[in-house]
């Protein structure tokens, strides 16, 4: 993700830092990179500033889409946990986004597809396709208002992972 800065120089690339991870861990990454920053504990501000984003999975690629942020979804662990965990865990999706919405909103760079070339290609579609943006933009809107009914977001979350993983989608 950090060598994906050079090929977009225009844009300013801003790391929400990790809550207990040090700053001495961020800054010999950071340091080669002029476009790169990072703050810590201001990812709210930092989503409503954003024209774009670059996510691990988890909370925040839910947290993103919410902001209305559009994100491409970025996870690449050991080859070894990975062939584990795919195994394990029987999921169309990675990311809470496409889980809830039981399709593919965001986009998953997952493993090997997860290169800087794959990130080139589907940043650039965010950041100039006008039409991928609005759709990206209807299913956000679609997120909101399904998470929003009869409240308990939480809960309808983990409904509908539940479902999907007993397969009665």
């Amino acid at each position: 993700m950090l060598e994906l800065s050079k090929q977009f120089p225009a844009y300013q690339f801003v790391v929400a830092k990790a809550p207990g991870t040090e700053d001495s861990f961020y800054e010999p990454l950071l340091q080669p990179y002029n476009n790169v920053s990072s703050v810590r504990n201001q990812t709210y501000q930092l989503l409503s500033q954003s024209v774009a984003a670059l996510v691990t999975s988890g909370t925040a690629t839910l947290e993103t889409a919410l902001f209305g942020v559009p994100e491409i979804v970025c996870y690449k662990g050991s080859a070894i946990s990975y062939q584990i965990a795919k195994r394990l865990v029987k999921v169309k999706y990675i990311c809470l986004v496409n889980l809830i919405m039981d399709k593919p909103v965001v986009k998953e760079l997952i493993q090997n597809d997860l290169t800087t070339q794959n990130l080139h290609t589907e940043l650039t579609s965010l950041l100039t396709d006008k039409v991928k943006r609005a759709a990206l933009a209807s299913d956000y809107e679609a997120l909101r208002q399904l998470l929003s009914l009869g409240g308990n977001a939480s809960g309808k979350a983990a409904e509908s992972i539940t479902r999907f993983m007993n397969g009665k989608q």
